[in-house]
């Protein structure tokens, strides 16, 4: 830039000399500095960018990478962004599932569905082989859920198929413990988070170093919010479970929560079956994720919905965060997603 503007002043200065030695009375030149264009992308193009970006970093920086898929709205953009950061080539790892054996019928037959029409291969990793093998004991009652039993399961899968990085489609907007968690999230060789000893990432630089054992969790999706999330998948026309649109189901009510009703399902003294209208805002184990009561039937009328809430939908639908005040931080530290 600096040798085109000098270029430009040297040619207006001889030619101002030049018509002064013919007598003529020399010209008004304007001078025109060379700029670059001023490009800026939207705000969920640079979402994206930085994403595949990141994407592309744990391709470059890890030998055994998985990327979790569930189904879920979250993991379906992240195999979005993979196809943006590696197609046409295969991905550069595998996908993985962890299994409870209570997932939802719609998010279950979507993952399948996705993973085929990608031709990528999927590890399913199952809580119902942890509890046959005895790592776990499943607990029993009509609270019973699988969901905390999942951190064994996944650990296990890890140290068997020797992945040293695991991406993730956490969101900081989730909850405040996934708030205050890097973008690359050290684990140690038991699996382990220690919320006060996290590397630092300034100018989008990750450190991927790691001894043997050690693992590292990765998510892509640490700057979006569920809004975003939203946009995107409007945007790119992505297709999604039924179960986040408006839809008749069986329910019943516990702790001010609507729960699908499955067969077996044990219910307490006092709560009944009705069938009612609503969608899913995560899709998660169904002994703890909650439905929402909602006549949304298209993305728009989603996007609408959460422009006037003021609850994440973890902090909404979701059992397993209110055992206690640090339930997630709780879970994480021990090696949960």
């Amino acid at each position: 830039m600096t040798t085109m503007n000098t270029l430009a002043t040297r040619g207006a200065v001889e030619a101002h000399q030049t018509q002064s030695k013919n007598g003529k009375p020399a010209p008004v030149v304007a001078l025109h500095s060379w700029r670059r264009p001023d490009v800026r992308l939207s705000h969920l193009r640079a979402l994206e960018s930085e994403a595949v970006h990141v994407l592309r970093e744990v391709a470059a920086g890890f030998e055994r990478p998985v990327l979790l898929f569930s189904g879920g709205k979250d993991s379906i953009v992240l195999l979005r962004l993979a196809e943006k950061a590696f197609r046409p080539a295969r991905f550069p790892f595998p996908l993985m599932h962890v299994d409870t054996g209570e997932n939802f019928p719609e998010a279950i037959e979507f993952r399948d569905h996705r993973v085929k029409e990608l031709g990528e291969q999927l590890v399913i990793a199952s809580v119902q082989d942890t509890i046959d093998q005895g790592r776990v004991i499943e607990e029993t009652g009509p609270r019973a859920s699988r969901n905390r039993l999942q951190t064994t399961t996944l650990l296990d899968a890890i140290a068997e198929h020797r992945f040293d990085c695991a991406i993730g489609g956490a969101r900081r907007d989730e909850e405040r413990a996934r708030a205050k968690e890097r973008i690359f999230s050290f684990r140690d060789d038991f699996g382990h988070w220690d919320p006060k000893n996290q590397r630092p990432e300034l100018w989008n630089l990750y450190n991927t170093r790691i001894h043997t054992g050690e693992h590292v969790r990765v998510f892509p999706l640490s700057n979006w919010t569920e809004e975003d999330i939203w946009e995107y998948i409007q945007t790119e026309t992505l297709a999604v479970p039924t179960i986040y649109f408006a839809h008749q189901r069986q329910t019943f009510e516990r702790d001010g929560m609507l729960y699908a009703y499955r067969d077996g399902q044990a219910l307490l003294p006092g709560e009944t079956i009705t069938t009612t209208t609503v969608r899913y805002r995560t899709v998660g184990d169904m002994t703890c994720t909650g439905g929402i009561r909602s006549t949304a039937t298209t993305i728009t009328q989603i996007l609408a919905e959460i422009a006037h809430t003021r609850t994440t939908e973890r902090g909404q639908t979701r059992a397993d965060d209110k055992t206690t005040d640090n339930a997630m931080e709780d879970r994480k530290k021990s090696g949960y997603f």
